[in-house]
């Protein structure tokens, strides 16, 4: 294995993590009538079985215990590949570059965001636990709206 690759992609991650240092945790956002909370579910397009049952438990959960919330918008949920460029953007807003979750709170036309990946790679492939744990930050998230 090629070192200087290595240590080049290293560095380069470290200068877009420092270059990113202004939090990017609240902005102003485009529609600012509306609170709701956006799940977004990043990943590459090659994925593994854990990435997979990530996006499989998301779903499961938003489905179930949140139908009455996607319905009406109130929630939205949404699968983005990092690898296609029209993603770029979007990706680069969340610092995501492979399998990430996040919810995305808009509330007074202000968004933040929580990182829900350490959580989603710890439980991802048990469902009952993930979905649990998913619905409890959601309904934390979704009574402060």
């Amino acid at each position: 294995m090629n070192t200087n690759r290595i240590l080049g992609f290293v560095i380069f991650n470290l200068m877009l993590t420092f270059c990113n240092a202004q939090n990017i945790k609240e902005t102003k956002t485009r529609d600012q009538s509306s609170s709701k909370i956006e799940v977004l579910d990043f990943h590459t397009t090659h994925r593994c079985v854990t990435c997979n049952a990530i996006e499989a438990n998301t779903k499961y959960t938003l489905e179930n215990y949140f139908a009455k919330e996607l319905k009406s918008g109130k929630i939205t949920f949404h699968v983005v590949n990092v690898d296609e460029v029209e993603n770029e953007k979007l990706a680069e807003k969340f610092q995501a570059s492979g399998t990430s979750l996040f919810l995305n709170i808009i509330k007074d036309g202000k968004e933040k965001q929580v990182d829900l990946t350490d959580f989603a790679f710890m439980y991802g492939k048990n469902k009952e636990k993930f979905s649990s744990k998913l619905k409890s930050k959601i309904d934390k998230e979704i009574s402060n709206l």
